[in-house]
């Protein structure tokens, strides 16, 4: 169970290195230098867009995967607590619901702003 956790946290850090590279190496490109004529500025401009567009989807569904897990992580919590004290049950409901409406309202938030990051 340990490697397992230890391998999912790795392919978690790599796919977040690989993501965070996808999108700040475009933002790092230098302005200035020689001028670029005909072909090759379109070609640059094509891999610049096709940068953004790839890092903000990777964010998307990082995005997603992150406010699932931890949606789900909250209504686990929330059923145990239930279950464990029938009698508390409209405390728990009460005091869960605000942190998941939070939580849902900054992953619609991220996820728009990486569609925009995508479309622009």
């Amino acid at each position: 169970m340990k490697t397992r956790n230890r391998t999912l946290r790795l392919l978690f850090v790599l796919v977040t290195v690989l993501a965070a590279a996808a999108v700040l190496v475009p933002a790092f490109a230098q302005e200035g230098g020689a001028a670029l004529t005909g072909k090759e500025a379109q070609a640059v401009s094509a891999a610049g867009s096709w940068s953004a567009k790839f890092g903000a989807a990777i964010g998307a569904g990082l995005v997603v995967i992150g406010a699932g897990l931890g949606i789900g992580r909250f209504a686990a919590a929330a059923a145990d607590g239930v279950a464990r004290q029938p009698q508390a049950a409209a405390q728990i409901t009460g005091a869960v619901q605000l942190p998941l409406f939070l939580l849902e309202g900054v992953a619609i938030i991220a996820v728009v702003t990486c569609l925009i990051i995508g479309v622009s």
